[in-house]
């Protein structure tokens, strides 16, 4: 017969496991959240740029490793522009939103040159949508509050007084002019002295500058939802440019591109680890990407296949997977090989801000090209004449 005594410590166990079992995990996530000072640094470079470009961004950062493919496949056709570099992308396995950013090269640079906080920016987009949307906002109006922020021949600037939002849009659909900006400077007073603001490119400049237009047509497709904190999709642009059919314009993060990679947040890990890749794409044409592409390698390998481009020179050679698995990328030698939860510190040179309690950086051994142009860097060019769409096929 079992004792009374005995029967309620095993419960009073039982009772202390569940408990466990709920807490652990809201423990967990806690642990991984992005404060809104590492977020106002992690956004600092980008939360001055129009729109449509801070959109693709955020959805390309989630996709990291095909940033990568994507900067080095550029550096070997960076001679091609409009349609024909459009067109050059066609066959490349990579998530619209990378291809995308293809379009705009000193974006792709930047990504590409400073991975960790590519990475970081893609989780932090992923586990806290509105707290990243709401920095954007937050930044926008102390630029404003210092007179840096304000509509000119490239760009038009929209203040919602009701709601404080600011809406940047290019003042040509066809044109984007990337802002050159110190973010030191342009947000005022700095309230963060941990975090600095991340200054990628030296410009010493106190006004927000603009390079050359790039031609872009219909290749920003994103646009950012402020009332609703997410992006979503531009339907008509994304199918001229994708050449697809969708017809869902909200946006769906696709673990399939993210080629393995771990995602920090647990619950974020939970929400995608385990979806099907190939029950995932059955769906591409009602979810917002490419509908009927071939993917290469089966379900069971998220980097495979015959047709994946190289990435010759990174270190590591695997990627891990959810609980400790690795799944190899044949064809990808000496990918990074990352933890089961992507989590890496920010490791370029930030004036000496770094984002604290991250794990040693996966990304941080990978040799960055170099600049593929200047317009990132303080070169002004107010004149551009204005482009025609290119982009290729109705929807």
């Amino acid at each position: 017969m079992i004792r009374r005594p005995f029967l309620m410590k095993v419960l009073s166990l039982v009772c202390i496991g569940a408990l466990l079992g709920v807490l652990l995990p809201a423990f967990a996530a806690d642990a991984t959240k992005y404060s809104n000072e590492e977020l106002d640094q992690l956004t600092s470079p980008i939360a001055l740029y129009p729109d449509d470009l801070v959109a693709q961004i955020l959805m390309a950062s989630t996709y990291p490793l095909e940033i990568v493919e994507a900067a080095r496949w550029y550096k070997e056709h960076s001679s091609l522009s409009g349609n024909a570099l459009q067109s050059a992308m066609q066959d490349q396995d990579w998530d619209p939103s990378v291809k995308s950013v293809v379009m705009v090269p000193d974006v792709l640079t930047m990504m590409n040159d400073h991975l960790d906080w590519t990475q970081d920016l893609g989780n932090a987009f992923l586990a806290q949508k509105q707290d990243v949307m709401q920095s954007v906002q937050r930044l926008r109006n102390k630029a404003r509050s210092q007179g840096t922020l304000k509509s000119t021949s490239q760009q038009k600037v929209t203040y919602d007084s009701s709601t404080t939002i600011i809406q940047i849009a290019p003042t040509n659909p066809d044109v984007i002019y990337v802002p050159t900006y110190n973010p030191a400077v342009v947000y005022g007073t700095w309230p963060y002295p941990a975090y600095p603001p991340y200054a990628f490119y030296p410009y010493a400049g106190n006004v927000v500058s603009f390079g050359i237009g790039v031609a872009v047509g219909y290749a920003l497709w994103g646009d950012c939802d402020w009332g609703r904190g997410d992006v979503n999709i531009n339907v008509n642009n994304y199918n001229r440019f994708n050449h697809a059919n969708i017809v869902n314009n909200r946006w769906d993060h696709d673990p399939y591109h993210r080629r393995g990679v771990g995602y920090k947040n647990p619950a974020v890990q939970s929400r995608y680890a385990n979806r099907n890749p190939g029950i995932e794409h059955a769906r591409d044409g009602f979810r917002g990407h490419e509908p009927g592409i071939n993917r290469p390698g089966g379900i069971d390998r998220p980097g495979g296949g015959p047709n994946r481009p190289s990435i010759p020179n990174a270190p590591g050679g695997r990627i891990g997977g959810q609980g400790g698995v690795e799944h190899r990328m044949p064809n990808i030698p000496n990918a990074p090989r990352l933890g089961g939860d992507g989590s890496h510190p920010l490791h370029m040179n930030n004036g000496g801000g770094n984002i604290a309690q991250h794990n040693p950086g996966a990304f941080s051994g990978i040799q960055h090209e170099g600049s593929m142009g200047d317009s990132m860097r303080g070169h002004a060019s107010m004149g551009s004449a204005p482009a025609p769409h290119f982009g290729g096929g109705g929807g």
